[in-house]
């Protein structure tokens, strides 16, 4: 046990080092890992990382954030069992491929660590590896809703830009747009890429092929932002129906001109924070919350965007 005095020193110490200075939270405590499935090219994660960081401050742990590089699932796999095999006291990771990660992830729980669920898969499927909750946005159910507002705004046909289609969560994204619709995914789903040139060069070429499209959905900033440009290129932006998941300056910035009708906010940050908050006081006080946490989907349109666009890619 620390003493009183060297928790009030340590307290001292690391309210005097930036926040985010690393995207590892220095302190001292209990040690986890937060393992994501995101390439390092994805900025939206930095908002992830900044939870961590602010919940490691605030409940003196220390988190340390690992993905694999190229976003690689076989090595996201490998970079959990690596986590694992280092024994910290909990594991917090993604569910993007419940099939390529559900092995490594039990056996983390089989070993001893507890594990917490954020951002993709499923409450089902974190109970299935064994986990101790869930902290995120079901992908489906998200699109789902989102298909169900736009069929109300008189959509009948999309192109969904899937910029990360290794991942079935993304997949499973569009698919639930689709029947929110109504219709058949068919083939209104695209390989998009991570290049953003080629990005927006498959938006243009689909648009092309299939102008009767009524809408685009992104998936985030890293196929939002292509979309926007392909759209400024062949005179559609603003004329077309516009959604995307999550949020980012460029997208702040076409739903503020009306390029874009909606964003989804899961609330990466609290997908982040959380699960630290919750796995420090289950390890320290035995408490746990008896339900799992959806943090989205929430939509957020150009009416009440002040406080959006002041903690974007920061908070929100």
């Amino acid at each position: 046990m620390k003493s009183t005095m060297r928790k009030l020193l340590l307290t001292a110490a690391i309210a005097a080092t930036p926040l985010l200075a690393a995207t590892q939270a220095a302190a001292e405590g209990e040690k986890y890992i937060l393992v994501s499935h995101a390439p390092d090219s994805d900025s939206w994660w930095n908002t992830v990382k900044n939870g961590i960081a602010l919940a490691g401050e605030q409940m003196d742990v220390t988190v340390e954030y690992r993905n694999p590089p190229t976003g690689d699932l076989a090595d996201m796999a490998r970079i959990i069992e690596q986590a694992a095999a280092s024994q910290p006291d909990g594991i917090i990771t993604t569910l993007s491929d419940y099939d390529v990660l559900k092995g490594p992830i039990m056996a983390a729980v089989d070993s001893g660590v507890d594990v917490i669920i954020m951002n993709t898969g499923t409450p089902e499927q974190a109970a299935e590896v064994g986990a101790l909750m869930y902290v995120g946005q079901p992908e489906y159910d998200a699109g789902l809703a989102a298909g169900k507002r736009a069929a109300r705004d008189g959509i009948e046909s999309f192109l969904c830009v899937n910029h990360y289609i290794s991942s079935p969560s993304s997949a499973e994204r569009c698919q639930g747009f689709a029947d929110g619709l109504g219709v058949d995914l068919g083939n209104q789903m695209i390989d998009a890429g991570q290049d953003p040139a080629e990005i927006k060069n498959r938006v243009l070429a689909y648009l092309s092929a299939n102008p009767k499209t009524d809408a685009i959905l992104t998936l985030g900033p890293t196929s939002a932002d292509p979309t926007l440009l392909a759209l400024n290129e062949n005179g559609m932006a603003g004329a077309i129906y516009f959604g995307t998941f999550d949020l980012g300056e460029e997208i702040i910035k076409g739903i503020k001109a009306g390029v874009i009708n909606w964003g989804i906010d899961q609330q990466p940050f609290l997908q982040a924070y959380l699960p630290v908050v919750v796995m420090t006081n289950y390890h320290r006080y035995g408490v746990l919350p008896g339900n799992n946490i959806n943090s989205g989907p929430g939509f957020v349109t150009a009416d009440g965007l002040e406080k959006v666009e002041e903690f974007a890619g920061e908070y929100r």
